[in-house]
Order: C-alpha cells, then sequence, then structure tokens
C-alpha cells in the first residue's frame, strides 16, 4: 500500500527557539503509513534560524526569502514548493505551535471519513492548556463580521467533528485538491492575514470546512495589540487608514469581512455595523468575545 504523503508548511522570521521546538514536536508524530517532508520558509531570519534547522534538521527543505514575504507570501512560497512533489495533503501551521503526537494523524482520518473536507485541529493555548485559541469564530452581521469566543475549553465543545465557517491558518490540513481548485492565498490584499480568506474562499467552492476535536495543537498566544482607546489621535488615525496590516485597520477589517463573510453583500454591511457598535459602546473586547 502505497503512504500517504503529506507536505508540512510554515513560514518563520527571526524565533529560532519557537520553530526547533516545533520541529521536535513533529519528529514525534505517529506517522506510520505517511510519507512526509518538511517545507520552512525562512523570510529573512537574522538569528540563525535556518542554519539552526540545517543543522538539526537536515531533511527538511528551506525556502530563504528576503524578509518582505510576510505571512501570507510566506505560506504561498511553501505551498508551492511542497506542490512540486506531489502531496496528497498540505499541511499549513505556524511555527510557534506543540503538536499533540496523534494529532495530525487524527485529522487525516477526519478528511479520509469526510471526502471533501478541510480540517482543523483544536488550538489549545499552551499556557492555559484546557482553554481553545481561535477556534470556530462566530459570523454574525450584527455584530459586524467574526468574533471570537474566549471562553471555549476543551470541555465545552463537540466530541465529534463540527462544521465551522472559518478556520484560522495557526494549523490547517488541506487536501492537495483543495489547494489546486482554490488557488494560493491573496499575499496582495492580505499580506499579513491570507488565512482570513483562504478557507471560506474554499468553503464557497464546496469544501466543507471541519474542526476535529479529537487533534491537539497547542499554540504560543497572540501578543495583544495596543487597545485602541489608548492610542493618541495621530496613532488613531494612522491605525485605522494608513497602516493596512495593524488591527485596527478600517481597510484590513473591510476586505476581511467582504472576502470571508457568507456573501459579498453581508461582507459589505459588515465593517459599518462594527464601527456603529464601537462607536456605541457595544464592540468592546470583553470576557466572553472579542
Amino acid at each position: 500500500m502505497e503512504p500517504i504523503k503529506i507536505s508540512i508548511v510554515s513560514p518563520v522570521h527571526n524565533r529560532k527557539a519557537e520553530t526547533l521546538q516545533w520541529l521536535r514536536s513533529l519528529a514525534l508524530l505517529d506517522a506510520q503509513g505517511y510519507e512526509i517532508r518538511m517545507v520552512v520558509v525562512d523570510d529573512g531570519s537574522t538569528d540563525g534560524t535556518a542554519e539552526a534547522v540545517r543543522e538539526g534538521f537536515p531533511e527538511t527543505e528551506i525556502i530563504i526569502g528576503d524578509g518582505n514575504l510576510w505571512f501570507t507570501g510566506g505560506t504561498n512560497r511553501g505551498i508551492e514548493a511542497a506542490l512540486k512533489h506531489d502531496p496528497d495533503y498540505i499541511l499549513t501551521c505556524n511555527n510557534d505551535t506543540i503538536f499533540d503526537e496523534r494529532s495530525l494523524k487524527t485529522m487525516v482520518n477526519c478528511a479520509i471519513k469526510y471526502p471533501r473536507s478541510i480540517v482543523g485541529p483544536l488550538l489549545l493555548n499552551w499556557d492555559v492548556p484546557h482553554k481553545l485559541f481561535q477556534v470556530s469564530p462566530k459570523w454574525g452581521l450584527r455584530y459586524g463580521g467574526y468574533r471570537h469566543w474566549r471562553n471555549q475549553t476543551v470541555w465545552t465543545v463537540p466530541g465529534m467533528p463540527w462544521e465551522v465557517d472559518i478556520i484560522v491558518g495557526n494549523c490547517v490540513l488541506m487536501p492537495v485538491a483543495a489547494v489546486k481548485e482554490a488557488g494560493l492565498m491573496d499575499e496582495k490584499r492580505f499580506v499579513h492575514y491570507g488565512d482570513a480568506e483562504y478557507t471560506p474562499r474554499m468553503r464557497k467552492m464546496g469544501w466543507r470546512l471541519l474542526i476535529e476535536p479529537r487533534a491537539r495543537i497547542f499554540c504560543k498566544p497572540n501578543d495583544a495589540p495596543e487597545r485602541f482607546r489608548s492610542l493618541s489621535l495621530g496613532k488613531k488615525l494612522k491605525a485605522l487608514f494608513s497602516n493596512t496590516p495593524n488591527a485596527h485597520s478600517i481597510w484590513r477589517r473591510h476586505y476581511m469581512n467582504i472576502a470571508a463573510g457568507p456573501n459579498y453583500l453581508q461582507g459589505l454591511l459588515a465593517t459599518p455595523i462594527f464601527y456603529i457598535r464601537y462607536l456605541l459602546g457595544r464592540n468592546l473586547e470583553g470576557e466572553w468575545a472579542e
């Protein structure tokens, strides 16, 4: 029986310790019956990441960028490299993740059981490992787009795979047929957040987006952006209108809503609704959601 071929892709930049930790966890995966190829896109690291990977994991394919690829471009270059090896699946993930030993096998089994599906795992906060991290954001036009529900835990989600509207890019298993059908991420409009529109695009093409709760990945929490209300007026204006990658950017939110929303009209309406609610004090980060 031919092994299942899987390419694992990650863009990296100046996080040598996290990258090596991630690769060590991948080396411990239950990979019986799989042929796994690693692709790391080192986008201009200056801390010796590429050299350390070559030394510790010489079987890893390393692609060197000039520092201008960012998340989306780096992931795209990795996907392009992976496709040359004709895999059955491509797993894209961040390098600040730690894989449970059976996580990959569990995701692949889920993808096999449910044809035309994209599969994500439970993302767990490695500081508080029972708490979920960016899993199953909910779209709500009345909220102005997607909301991340903060108080999800391993005990509050379904015990079997469930369908979602979007899978964030920390870890996503995609049949290569889905990648070929959808193409690459949009690295022109979404330099940092290409995953925001990628799996919704696949969903609109008829691919099911599933979370497999028995697959578990531990993630480093995101660095929280500076709170908007604490910024000076000048910084607020810059964040809103001229710094598109900024977490507070109107344009970033607008493009993401249009690309990831259920349809164009809802995506178009979501951004003004979000800011109206914000001005009314109804869309502030809270204990339950953001």
